[in-house]
């Protein structure tokens, strides 16, 4: 009896042929993604290092696992899902309970470090230094003052790179280097080095104390001058006693070394403070700050700040309107206008349909600036045409009705054509006999809108409105390149106008605050934002039982 080989002895010889080459890309897959998460982890950024590293796990498990061969065609989508709609929003709302802002962007041990790094001047004068190039890649270090004239001995230096690569590798220390200076007796003959010499060697000559004859020593100040000078700050790791027998044992506590006061990180602020005898905060805070939990800080703060409260109940208002009337206006419009252009004895419909899906081929961007020219209260062509035929001249930028106004104009424009479309398409699958029985009964066509037409696309097009709304709702182009939220609200103590919407509000408030960026409060408003929008969004889809088509 003949046997017939089946086809998977047929098939699996060929897949093992090419399993190595799977496995390989795999392991470069493994190797590449581990390094990145290394250098983030290495750089502070932990978050990303950690979604690197579940996204990339789980990819590689269910790629190269055979129980979950299905799960390949989904996982590339629930990865994407992850990565750019789960993940920037659980990283916001996180942001929302901190208060990083333009002041707090730092982690406290940056911030102690940047703190250990400032100098004060101190008696020993400033003196002009040049970089003197030397033999076998060496350098000296020719430093003047009025008659006075110091040089070093031969140095080598490494550049910023190397010094840097040595540090990390631990051949080199960070401590500083002690380098005595001698009078000049000679004229010196040697070439002076370029300032790109200077900046290339910046770090190692950081590292030097130059000690002159009569024991002042020296570090350098800026890219030409060394001066007499101390460090501000002083680490105290082991703690301190005060005064008053208060015993502080904290391994960030710091000393002034020009007044002698402690001082000790914030937990509440995010700011290094001086302390009393009492180990009290007092006095002002000394920036740079850092990030710390604040809690429901900065939504307490939209509720009970009159500043942020009042403008954001106006803006949220402001908000809903404009969805709203966008969505009505458009709909109406594109609705009216789909009619028309469906009209079986309405001629050149080809051409019409044409100009009237114009506005949605064009980029919006480009029509807000169009239309922002257009609006130009003194020079813009709609004002002219008011001016000469009614003798009206309109404030569109400076009056908050007109500026609301103006924008519902533009984003209707933008918006009918999308409705158009949607309604033309549906207007199709409205059966004739309809419209034929209506007419027997003596229905005209003001009648069939409104008994047949209207009735018959609303059911199917309410899931696309609550679409439409939610855009609306975040509507950021619009405003920002039509009047930034002009005109701003008197008394808002925090970037805000009349005709922001909460999107815009929150931009602003994140990167044009005049008191500095505020991300914490930012990510807060957008954090209401998201539970707003989708509250409305799950309420519409209630009213209109949607969620039952």
């Amino acid at each position: 009896m003949e046997v017939v080989p089946s086809i998977e002895s047929y098939a699996g010889p060929k897949k093992d042929k090419y399993v190595w080459l799977k496995w390989t890309m795999a392991a470069l897959v493994a190797v590449l993604n581990g390094y990145a998460a290394v250098m983030m982890y290495a750089s502070g950024e932990w978050v990303f290092a950690l979604l690197d590293l579940v996204v990339v796990s789980v990819g590689l498990y269910v790629f190269m696992n055979k129980k979950t061969y299905a799960h390949r065609y989904i996982f590339p989508g629930v990865a994407g899902m992850v990565v750019f709609i789960i993940f920037p929003l659980a990283y916001t709302i996180g942001i929302a309970f901190t208060n990083y802002s333009g002041a707090n962007l730092l982690s406290m041990e940056q911030a102690r470090e940047y703190h250990l790094k400032k100098t004060y001047k101190v008696q020993g004068g400033e003196y002009d230094f040049t970089l003197v190039s030397g033999e076998n890649n060496q350098f000296q270090l020719l430093l003047k003052q009025g008659d006075q004239a110091f040089i070093s001995h031969p140095l080598s230096l490494m550049d910023n790179k190397t010094l840097d690569l040595a540090t990390k590798q631990g051949v080199a220390a960070g401590e500083a280097k002690e380098v005595s200076l001698q009078p000049v007796t000679d004229e010196v003959t040697a070439a002076a080095a370029p300032i790109r010499e200077i900046v290339g060697h910046r770090s190692d000559l950081n590292r030097l104390n130059l000690r002159l004859p009569d024991g002042v020593m020296l570090t350098m100040s800026s890219l030409r001058k060394f001066a007499a000078q101390k460090s501000q700050y002083s680490r105290l790791t082991d703690g301190a006693v005060l005064k008053s027998g208060v015993v502080i044992k904290d391994g960030n506590l710091l000393r002034d070394n020009q007044s002698g006061q402690l001082m000790l990180p914030n937990q509440e602020t995010g700011f290094y403070q001086y302390i009393d005898e009492q180990g009290q905060f007092v006095g002002k805070s000394v920036a740079p700050g850092f990030v710390v939990a604040v809690g429901w800080k900065n939504f307490a703060r939209i509720v009970t700040d009159p500043g942020i409260q009042g403008p954001f109940l106006q803006i949220f208002i402001w908000t809903v309107i404009f969805s709203a009337c966008s969505v009505a206006f458009t709909l109406a419009i594109g609705m009216v206008l789909a009619c028309l252009v469906q009209w079986e004895e309405l001629k050149g419909r080809g051409f019409y349909r044409v100009m009237l899906i114009l506005p949605y081929a064009i980029p919006a961007f480009i029509s807000i600036l169009v239309f922002k020219g257009l609006f130009n209260q003194n020079f813009g062509e709609i004002n002219l045409f008011l001016e000469a035929a009614f003798g009206i001249k309109p404030d569109w930028y400076t009056s908050p009705m007109l500026a609301k106004t103006m924008i519902l104009i533009v984003n209707t424009w933008l918006g009918y054509p999308y409705m158009m479309i949607l309604c033309m398409g549906l207007l199709k699958a409205i059966p004739e006999d309809l419209y034929e029985a209506s007419a027997m009964d003596g229905a005209g066509p003001v009648q069939n809108f409104f008994k047949i037409t209207v009735p018959l696309l609303m059911k199917p097009l309410t899931p696309l409105l609550i679409a439409s709304f939610a855009f609306n709702f975040n509507n950021f182009v619009l405003i920002q390149l039509l009047t930034n939220g002009a005109p701003d609200i008197i008394g808002a103590t925090t970037p805000a106008g009349t005709t922001d919407l909460l999107v815009s509000y929150t931009y602003r408030i994140a990167f044009q605050g005049s008191g500095g960026q505020d991300y914490g409060l930012a990510s807060a408003i957008a954090t209401a934002i998201f539970l707003i929008v989708g509250a409305l969004a799950l309420l519409n889809l209630k009213l209109t039982k949607a969620d039952k088509i």
